[in-house]
């Protein structure tokens, strides 16, 4: 497992370096076949940011996590981590004991919106079909309102969304 660890607005020392891969280090255990996390860390005024990156199996884990310091910031982000994949765990395996069939994943990290008229940046990813259950997995895992995917049932992008009532929508294509 490679851990990359990046600094933004921050110097990052040797010390600060081995306590992100000593404590990031720690989920390799809970996860098989992640080759690369990334970490990137940010401070901007008082604010010291952590955000770890993990793509395992086509699917992408994310945490982010802000305090006044930064090795706070690496174990709560670490914390998160690790609830997020004992969630992503039990429902794999409540999901293959009810379907008895492995299931495709993606990963998929929506673009951050800006509130200007503009486009100020593009993400591109790959699409790989999956049902509808499986888009709300992944949206709740990166902990977004909305995700896009490709309905293995429609073969159609269709987006799935959060509403104001807790449940969720669907919304597919109509020629």
């Amino acid at each position: 497992m490679n851990v990359l660890v990046r600094g933004r607005n921050v110097n990052v020392t040797n010390a600060l370096k081995e306590y992100v891969e000593k404590r990031v280090g720690k989920l390799d255990k809970f996860l098989d076949g992640v080759d690369d996390i990334t970490v990137v860390l940010v401070v901007e005024g008082d604010s010291h940011k952590v955000e770890v990156t993990i793509p395992v199996n086509g699917m992408i884990l994310r945490g982010e996590e802000a305090t006044g310091d930064m090795y706070a910031s690496i174990d709560l982000v670490v914390e998160k981590l690790e609830k997020q994949i004992e969630k992503y765990k039990g429902k794999l395996v409540r999901r293959r004991n009810a379907n008895d069939q492995k299931n495709a994943f993606t990963g998929y990290a929506p673009p951050e919106e800006d509130e200007g008229p503009r486009v100020v940046k593009t993400k591109r990813f790959a699409i790989k079909p999956m049902p509808v259950d499986e888009a709300v997995l992944q949206m709740n895992l990166l902990g977004h309102n909305f995700f896009v995917f490709s309905n293995a049932e429609t073969d159609l992008v269709n987006v799935v969304y959060k509403r104001k009532d807790g449940n969720y929508g669907l919304i597919e294509p109509e020629f």
